[in-house]
């Protein structure tokens, strides 16, 4: 019994000191389980205890209850002193945070390069009175190419390389000009509409040509209209764009079979003085095909051409975003690289 008694005691002294050296809560751990686990060392004085007879038996037992509760004592107010110098550090460095300090600058995103010009010209349109239309990319044959003075035997079919649906006389538009006969359907003159939106082409892609890409589409219809109405809006349009007063335009005589007379305008180059490879050093770039709206195009949308005449315009859309944040490659509008699109 003295030999137990002894080891209880000596128990107690080595794992009071080992408790009071540990220095964080997971060497406290450490320190429980080698004394109070299931093979701690508490647990291996029970085959001694069991050796004594019954008479010891009532002496040693509650020694050893007595000395298991002193450990556990000891353990958790350890514990508890370890619990609170932790929260004391923590609130000692948080004591003189600074709230204005630097921090990482989350991920924010932006408009696409598309969106930025579309509010352009859209704002500067509806602003001359114009509204904004719009029109199915998958269309007819009829909207696509025949109210347009474009029947099937005319060549200008041929310069379209079209995306034939299964569906008979069903296709992907390959301009957004289908946009004015639904216009001239649904309203009565005076009208006036500008439409964006996608086109599609059977074409090979590469660096200035896609399958898929934009356009801008508009007319004006009322009475007395005039190539002079035409050509001043045009040059308003284009200055505006570029940002540049400066702009001048060029007329030269054009063929499109919805207009009559045709014509494109060029914009002086606003990136040079003397020529640059994306005005191909001529100083000019062409811009917009235009005209007066033919006679059988205005039959085709239910208006009276006796009575009534208009002026229409055609932009590559793409064209435009490319010329005014000299992007090179088409390919990029329609590119995920977030390295690209940071820019705008």
């Amino acid at each position: 019994m003295k030999t137990l008694l002894t080891h209880i005691e000596a128990l107690l002294k080595d794992s009071s000191n080992a408790i009071e050296k540990s220095d964080s809560l997971e060497q406290l751990e450490q320190v429980r389980v080698q004394f109070l686990g299931r093979k701690g060392k508490v647990a291996d004085l029970m085959p001694l205890l069991s050796a004594l007879s019954l008479e010891d038996k009532r002496t040693a037992g509650p020694a050893m209850n007595e000395c298991k509760t002193v450990i556990e004592k000891l353990f958790d107010s350890k514990k508890q002193r370890l619990i609170d110098t932790t929260l004391a550090a923590k609130e000692a460095a948080s004591k003189y945070f600074d709230v204005t300090a630097y921090t990482a600058r989350p991920h924010e995103g932006s408009l696409h390069p598309y969106t930025h010009v579309t509010k352009i010209i859209t704002d500067f349109f509806t602003q001359l009175g114009f509204q904004v239309a719009d029109g199915p990319e998958v269309e007819t044959e009829f909207y696509n190419f025949e109210a347009l003075n474009i029947p099937a035997d005319h060549p200008a079919r041929d310069m379209q390389d079209t995306f034939w649906l299964k569906i008979p006389g069903l296709l992907m538009r390959t301009q957004t000009s289908n946009v004015q006969i639904h216009s001239m359907k649904k309203n009565t003159p005076p009208i006036a509409v500008i439409s964006t939106g996608r086109v599609y082409r059977n074409e090979a892609t590469d660096a200035s040509h896609d399958c898929q890409f934009q356009q801008l589409e508009g007319m004006f219809i009322d009475k007395n209209v005039s190539l002079s109405n035409l050509i001043a809006t045009m040059k308003l349009f284009l200055q505006t764009l570029l940002d540049d007063k400066n702009v001048k335009i060029r007329i030269r005589p054009g063929f499109f079979p919805f207009v009559e007379p045709g014509i494109e305008i060029d914009a002086s180059c606003p990136f040079c003085t003397a020529g640059c490879s994306t005005c191909k050093h001529t100083r000019w770039i062409e811009m917009v095909g235009a005209g007066l709206i033919h006679p059988n195009v205005l039959k085709a949308g239910g208006i009276n051409p006796e009575k009534y005449r208009g002026f229409a315009f055609g932009f590559g859309l793409t064209r435009l975003v490319m010329l005014k944040y000299g992007i090179s490659d088409i390919r990029l509008l329609h590119s995920p690289t977030v390295e690209f699109l940071k820019q705008f």
